[in-house]
């Protein structure tokens, strides 16, 4: 498994094929084993694709990383750095759900290593970004302040990324309970659907620099976590956008989190995207 270290932070990762380099990202705080996306990978390199599948920040074998505005933030920084070291050059980046978000402000603020951009299940919608900061941050900030940073490391949500890294131990134990809550309280504010922000963390600046081809997969309208308005509103509000319908029905998403526990991925349909997403990169990226 490679590792690249960048600025003292390890991000594991892997390449697949050869070809247009595209990036492919989850959600969640899943891996980049996480079933449907290596598979996904795979489809993409028998069309001719060279795909990096990578282990965000505080997933996986990465490093745990308490810093920034927002996580998020933090993964795009971490993203566009391993693009660069890789020498990947303009990239298209993907991903869906938390992956959407990240992709997303990656390209937004490194336009010049982005070839093009593409997201689903895009996270929106009150109950939609409250539950992230739920998901994200009330088990850590609530073992913190309980139990300090011992009983932060005794959570499930992190015994795989200290069994992917056992460095992460150290991290953990090394910071100061204090700053760490001090993060948590502002990686939840980052969610908070207070503005009229498309997605949070993404500015007005951040828009303008999104010149290049982007498609966006509308949401399903039974789904509560990533809404359709949402994806609609950055069909609409962001400048060379196509709209387009995913490949699955309208219940996609409820039907992957009712089945999760037999299947044991949310993404196992994500290769069904690879005939739209490579049709889309070939007539609009190729032309460029």
């Amino acid at each position: 498994m490679p590792v690249a270290e960048l600025d003292g932070i390890d991000i594991a990762y892997e390449l697949y094929g050869e070809g247009q380099p595209w990036v492919l990202t989850p959600g969640g705080r899943f891996t980049r084993e996480v079933g449907g996306l290596p598979e996904m990978a795979r489809a993409m390199a028998e069309q001719g694709r060279q795909v990096l599948l990578w282990d965000r920040p505080n997933c996986g074998a990465s490093s745990v990383v308490f810093d920034g505005p927002s996580e998020s933030e933090v993964q795009a920084d971490a993203l566009a750095a391993l693009i660069r070291h890789l020498d990947l050059g303009p990239t298209v980046i993907a991903g869906g759900s938390g992956g959407s978000r990240v992709s997303l402000l990656t390209a937004a603020r490194n336009p010049d290593i982005t070839a093009g951009l593409a997201m689903w299940w895009i996270s929106g919608g009150v109950p939609g970004l409250l539950q992230l900061a739920n998901y994200y941050c009330m088990p850590s900030a609530d073992a913190a302040w309980h139990g300090g940073m011992e009983a932060v490391i005794e959570i499930d949500q992190w015994q795989e990324v200290l069994a992917g890294n056992p460095s992460n131990r150290e991290r953990f134990l090394s910071m100061d309970r204090q700053e760490f809550l001090a993060v948590m309280d502002r990686w939840m504010l980052a969610y908070c659907p207070c503005d009229d922000s498309l997605v949070p963390g993404l500015s007005e600046d951040d828009i303008a620099r999104l010149d290049m081809p982007i498609l966006v997969f509308r949401s399903g309208a039974s789904d509560m976590s990533h809404t359709r308005a949402t994806s609609e509103a950055l069909g609409a509000g962001l400048p060379n956008t196509e709209l387009v319908e995913p490949p699955w029905d309208d219940e996609e998403w409820n039907e992957r989190r009712a089945a999760v526990e037999s299947t044991g991925s949310l993404f196992v349909q994500w290769p069904l995207l690879v005939p739209q997403l490579t049709e889309w990169a070939d007539r609009t990226i190729g032309a460029r």
